[in-house]
């Protein structure tokens, strides 16, 4: 397995996979790696022949208040871990390489953004200004230092997956955006870097969130179609854990990502919620399709 850490060498190297007619595979991720992402991994192996992982600790996509300095950056175990996999390549740049001019004494950058417009405007993007023109952003440097056929996402962020599907498909980069189902603890909390902030008593009660998200698919799956209903199921399974400080609980439509008041047989629907433990946020979601009347 190669490792790159600068854009140059990971284009010449995405250049020769490109010239011997490979496919060729993204999985970008920020490190400190678990099992969700090991099945992101597992699923760009199946869809190309060559599978690179970056791992990358964007600070564009983080705000002041949050813990990108505390972010966990597990950098050799995490090789080893793809290694084992039969992972080809991994692209693990600096700041400096994402952000050339990140530091420019005169003109503080960087200056070139990528935005796209409304569907940051529900759900995360409410409340972490700045979050995904961060994520959009470094995507597309993601996509331009290493020149994919296919990039492989995780359905546990589902706003950026919508997004980024939509930025794709926009700005007419010509790459295959797959999305894999969450991937659960065994007691159903969705696998999560973040997890490793919780104490043992917050972990225990975080499981709330997978047994909200749960709520919400079996009331639309019986046939509720009042998103207000489905939002109380939701709510009634996050006040089981005292010390759960809920952001949102939210049904929105899964393409536009704008809030619903009554579900349509058919429609695609999302089921998110956001909570805090101490000052750990954790997010989780069901993407659900309402069954005909």
């Amino acid at each position: 397995m190669k490792v790159f850490r600068t854009v140059d060498a990971m284009q010449q190297h995405a250049r020769s996979v490109a010239r011997t007619g490979r496919t060729h595979a993204l999985v970008p991720t920020m490190g400190a790696l678990h099992d969700g992402h090991l099945a992101l991994v597992r699923e760009a192996l199946d869809h190309a022949d060559h599978v690179t992982v970056s791992i990358f600790v964007n600070p564009t996509q983080f705000a002041p208040d949050e813990d990108y300095e505390s972010y966990p950056r597990t950098l050799d175990a995490d090789r080893e871990q793809l290694d084992a996999l039969g992972v080809d390549a991994v692209f693990a740049p600096s700041v400096d390489e994402m952000y050339p001019h990140h530091a420019d004494d005169t003109l503080a950058g960087p200056l070139a953004w990528v935005t796209v417009d409304r569907l940051n405007e529900t759900l995360c993007g409410r409340y972490r200004d700045g979050h995904f023109r961060g994520v959009t952003t470094v995507v597309t440097k993601l996509f331009n230092a290493c020149r994919p056929d296919v990039a492989v996402f995780g359905e546990k962020d589902a706003q950026q997956l919508v997004i980024l599907r939509r930025m794709t498909d926009e700005l007419l980069f010509d790459i295959d955006i797959v999305g894999v189902p969450i991937v659960r603890a065994p007691d159903g909390l969705a696998r999560s870097s973040r997890n490793a902030y919780l104490s043992e008593d917050e972990r225990a009660q975080a499981t709330v969130l997978s047994d909200a998200v749960s709520a919400a698919r079996a009331r639309i799956e019986a046939g509720e179609q009042r998103a207000e209903a489905v939002v109380g199921a939701m709510q009634q399974a996050l006040r089981s854990a005292p010390d759960a400080r809920v952001q949102y609980a939210e049904v929105v439509d899964a393409h536009t990502l704008r809030p619903v008041d009554t579900l349509h047989p058919g429609q695609d629907v999302l089921a998110a919620v956001a909570v805090f433990f101490g000052d750990t946020r954790l997010i989780d979601n069901a993407f659900v399709t309402v069954p005909a009347a």
